[in-house]
């Protein structure tokens, strides 16, 4: 069954994929008090989240940053939660933490979307947004001219080459 999470004492927040390339899900994954959580987001969002935790984090007051986590994989079993439809950044000064905020699809208008709270620390931010860049440039080389990921099973050609 399907639930909210508010996690604030994070053992870690990671992004990672599973499946080839060019069939990959992503996923927002996290684990609290022994809890493990896994939300299914796109591969935008993920790359959307580092650029924007980036320059939030390098907008805040100075302060200690911390050593970065080690170990950012994917724990398995990786199952689905729920699939994010929206994620949104806080900040709790009185903490000195981001917020990650991670709200659910609803399939009635009438339904409260599902919410997930993820508090980081700035040296979980930082492990999170070099974990998302590297999971995001991992994928299919773009095309040169068009940008579009390039498809493996077509020797790499692009239509746009036509």
């Amino acid at each position: 069954m399907s639930r909210s999470f508010d996690f604030r004492e994070l053992d870690f927040l990671t992004v990672g994929t599973l499946g080839p390339k060019g069939q990959r899900e992503f996923f927002l994954q996290a684990r609290s008090e022994g809890q493990l959580v896994s939300l299914k987001v796109e591969k935008q969002q993920v790359a959307a989240l580092a650029e924007y935790l980036d320059r939030v984090l390098r907008e805040l007051p100075d302060g200690e940053i911390g050593d970065l986590p080690s170990d950012l994989d994917l724990r398995e079993p990786v199952v689905t939660e729920w699939t994010v439809a929206s994620l949104a950044i806080a900040y709790a000064q009185e903490l000195d933490r981001l917020v990650v905020v991670a709200e659910s699809f609803v399939d009635d208008e009438d339904d409260e979307p599902f919410q997930a709270r993820f508090f980081l620390e700035r040296a979980d931010v930082v492990g999170l947004v070099n974990r998302a860049r590297s999971v995001v440039a991992a994928g299919r080389p773009p095309c040169q001219y068009c940008g579009q990921p390039l498809e493996a099973r077509n020797g790499d050609w692009c239509p746009c080459r036509n």
